[in-house]
């Protein structure tokens, strides 16, 4: 997932459009007032044939009107997506009983100008990608595997081209009607060989969880190496921290939520939406634009900060890691500390205690990004079947880290580095485990590996 964090900078050079609920609001209050006088001059006349057709839409416009203002948008957005689902419109995709019916149908849909040509072509190739993947895996239920999954991909991937879901600044995972987080698990998951896959220091997420149910914030500064990295992070916790698993709020670049192919991976996780630095110029008379989306991005973060209990994930390398164009050796992107000074502050400034720990993630393997940064929409995915890791070293705080430190340009820069060096050590311990095939003996003073998928 590209995630980045706007620098210092982005009070004023700083999430995307409005959600589902804001885009609406005004004409959904209109018709809830007529649709609850539908309900009392109807009543029990209502019929079950009609109950597609009328009482489902008048029952849920009638707990609308019901609902505080604080949950209304959560309701219309709820809603939308049923409508989204069941549009009526014909599911090819999931009546598919091959991989040639699925090609065939993303041809039709193509040939119908339904689907524009670089998307036809990037769900042919995200196909091949991910049944080779698969198949490498050496699951005996491979093909039925990669059937089901992909279908579903297909069909979401379609759907939301027909009627395109907008992000808000701070965008809630949908999980119903369709459960898009455990789409995006069933997804990714057939692509971890779990036999090779670590945690590092497992007490430190079990810590985290005592500090969130004291109500207290926690802010994770991490490296980014993939699309998949919110997924991977997913699974290598849900069997000992599945609180974590699911509620991590990740800050995210906007090509995950603009690009086609990854759009409906993004609907099922809980997401700041920003901007990249790296892309802010991309085109000159868009750059104002994504500086005002930013700043509201800001504010709701601040907002979410004011209320505790928030687990925040934060890539402030602004973009995910690159090989080395010489040696070819992926490697943690340098931080920027005005990125990381910035979250430290909107996690002083919110009025509850926060923390913030060091994470480290290898999973590049399994989707790598393009070797270079590009600026086009709709880069090519290619997957493999491989362990990933993630590992959490102890809270780092700028008091500790800075004291005697006068300048303050000085004392950020320290902290952001502090970080990152204990970033790269334990991506260090994570590398020798799984490349090295050191497995559990990769393990040192600061880095205790489990498998808890083993």
């Amino acid at each position: 997932m590209s995630m980045s964090m706007p620098s210092a900078a982005c009070s004023s050079s700083t999430g995307v459009g409005v959600g589902w609920g804001s885009a609406s609001g005004g004409r959904v209050s209109r018709r809830a007032a007529s649709d609850v006088r539908v309900i009392q001059a109807v009543g029990s006349r209502v019929r079950r044939c009609c109950r597609c057709a009328v009482e489902a839409r008048v029952r849920s416009m009638a707990e609308l009107v019901e609902e505080k203002e604080s949950t209304m948008k959560a309701r219309r957005k709820g809603k939308a997506e049923r409508e989204r689902g069941f549009s009526g419109r014909p599911r090819t995709f999931l009546h598919a009983r091959s991989g040639e019916d699925l090609l065939l149908g993303v041809r039709q849909e193509h040939e119908a100008g339904r689907v524009p040509p670089n998307v036809a072509a990037g769900l042919e190739k995200l196909y091949r990608s991910y049944r080779n993947a698969v198949i490498q895996s050496g699951n005996t239920r491979a093909d039925e595997i990669i059937l089901s999954n992909m279908s579903v991909v297909f069909d979401r991937i379609i759907l939301d081209i027909e009627d395109p879901f907008t992000f808000s600044p701070h965008h809630k995972g949908i999980r119903e009607p369709f459960d898009y987080y455990r789409f995006g698990q069933n997804y990714i998951q057939p692509l971890i060989d779990f036999r090779r896959s670590f945690v590092g220091n497992v007490s430190l997420f079990h810590e985290m969880e005592d500090k969130l149910r004291e109500g207290h914030n926690v802010i994770l500064i991490s490296n980014h190496q993939s699309e998949a990295d919110p997924a991977v992070i997913a699974s290598l916790l849900e069997s000992t921290n599945p609180y974590i698993a699911e509620n991590i709020t990740y800050v995210a670049g906007d090509r995950v939520i603009t690009d086609p192919l990854s759009k409906p991976f993004s609907m099922g996780r809980n997401l700041i939406c920003v901007y990249s630095k790296k892309h802010l110029n991309d085109i000159p008379e868009e750059a104002e634009m994504k500086r005002r989306s930013n700043t509201r991005s800001l504010k709701e973060m601040a907002m979410l900060l004011r209320g505790g209990s928030q687990i925040i994930w934060i890539a402030p390398s602004g973009g995910r890691d690159r090989p080395d164009h010489l040696t070819g050796e992926w490697f943690p992107e340098n931080f920027d500390a005005s990125a990381v000074d910035n979250m430290r502050r909107l996690s002083d400034h919110s009025g509850v205690p926060g923390h913030v720990y060091p994470l480290a993630l290898l999973c590049y393997d399994i989707m790598p990004p393009p070797a270079k940064v590009e600026k086009e929409i709709g880069e090519q995915r290619v997957m493999s079947f491989h362990g990933v890791g993630l590992s959490v070293a102890s809270e780092i705080k700028i008091s500790d880290v800075a004291a005697g430190i006068a300048n303050p340009d000085e004392a950020k820069e320290a902290f952001s580095l502090a970080l990152y060096h204990s970033v790269i050590q334990q991506y260090h311990v994570l590398k020798a485990a799984i490349h090295g095939n050191q497995g559990l003996n990769a393990s040192n003073s600061m880095v205790s590996l489990s498998q808890p998928r083993q």
